[in-house]
């Protein structure tokens, strides 16, 4: 963590308050979702209190709601998720903070990952948050942290995008694959976006030279057309020997998460054997699961600040609505990200046009 700040006297939660939060009972559909009112969490020495005034409804977060794939419930719960409370992606304000953290203090606005962030308050790890950048509003926020880190570590540092490459990315309307779009663009490489025909002009818009619709053609059958130096497949809809046939000899294939497969594995199985056949090839395959750092969030941050990144926010919806953010989700209806806006910011002056974040409240 890269901080400045003289150490200051920790505050700590009034154990005795209650706040609202989004909670399931159970793995299963966005449906069982429900309001109840709960004790505000307690932090450690290394934990910061925020304030949430928005948080993102995205594909982690669901795997987290339904349980799936059945693998990923080893660490959150065998038969029921330990935690009650949804969420991982957040932004909001400090309010409280741990004996040993010493980089916020109270009144700073930050983004990150937590767990059960889908509520009035939460706490967080100070090493998986970093300060708003200031052209970003807290719901644009909300957004970045899950999809945005993932998308960082893919294509930066497994897949090392540079000037003049040829890059696909599988699932470009989707939350990582937009994020990956607009990174890949920044470095000069030239993007192929792939995703459904109703979402074509989404990814255009996210900086995708060339746009092909999966349900009017089959990328992996280009003939004799140029091969992609770099494949980052958010979708999981292809085997790995199909997308072997349209990378470049020495080309790099970077598998996101755990999209597509079986029940048990989804598609970690996918990725794991990918990795293992890497070394026996002139293509270095490898998948991502993205590390959760405060010093990355930084760099995502410099991104979004300096005009490299634009938060992909579709739409947000207020707290009572945020299963059917997951059910939007669910149903592919989201192109980005969609925000779970907990406090709403305050109108800018004389600005009657809407939200501050310039997305439509649905």
């Amino acid at each position: 963590m890269h901080c400045d700040r003289e150490l200051h006297t920790p505050t700590r939660p009034d154990p005795g308050s209650t706040m609202r939060a989004v909670v399931q009972s159970s793995y299963g559909p966005p449906d069982q979702l429900r309001i109840e009112t709960l004790g505000v969490p307690q932090i450690g020495d290394t934990d910061v209190l925020v304030e949430v005034h928005a948080a993102g409804a995205g594909r982690g977060a669901w795997h987290l709601l339904t349980g799936t794939p059945l693998m990923a419930r080893l660490g959150i719960g065998l038969r029921r998720p330990r935690r009650p409370v949804v969420g991982t992606d957040v932004a909001g304000v400090v309010v409280a903070t741990g004996a040993k953290v010493d980089c916020f203090e109270p009144g700073d606005r930050v983004f990150g990952i937590g767990r059960g962030t889908i509520a009035e308050l939460t706490a967080v790890p100070a090493s998986k948050l970093a300060s708003i950048p200031p052209n970003c509003s807290f719901a644009e926020a909300s957004i970045l942290a899950e999809s945005g880190l993932t998308a960082l570590q893919a294509v930066h540092d497994r897949a090392e995008v540079r000037p003049g490459d040829r890059v696909l990315v599988l699932g470009a309307s989707g939350g990582v694959g937009s994020f990956a779009v607009q990174m890949s663009t920044g470095l000069g490489a030239r993007v192929t976006g792939v995703c459904r025909s109703d979402k074509t002009s989404a990814v255009r818009a996210f900086g995708a030279d060339e746009v092909v619709a999966y349900d009017r053609a089959d990328i992996t059958e280009r003939g004799d057309r140029e091969l992609f130096d770099v494949i980052v497949d958010t979708g999981g809809r292809h085997p790995v020997r199909w997308l072997r046939r349209i990378l470049a000899p020495r080309g790099r294939l970077v598998i996101v998460g755990g999209e597509g497969g079986g029940h048990i594995t989804g598609g970690f199985g996918r990725g794991f054997r990918a990795a293992a056949l890497s070394p026996f090839v002139g293509q270095r395959l490898t998948m991502v699961l993205s590390k959760e750092a405060s010093a990355d969030l930084e760099r995502l941050g410099e991104l979004v600040a300096d005009g490299t990144v634009r938060p992909p926010l579709e739409r947000t919806l207020p707290l009572d609505r945020a299963a059917d953010a997951f059910a939007l989700l669910e149903a592919g209806q989201v192109t980005g990200k969609v925000a779970v806006v907990v406090r709403a910011d305050p109108p800018a002056p004389d600005d009657d046009a809407g939200p501050a974040t310039g997305q439509s409240n649905v």
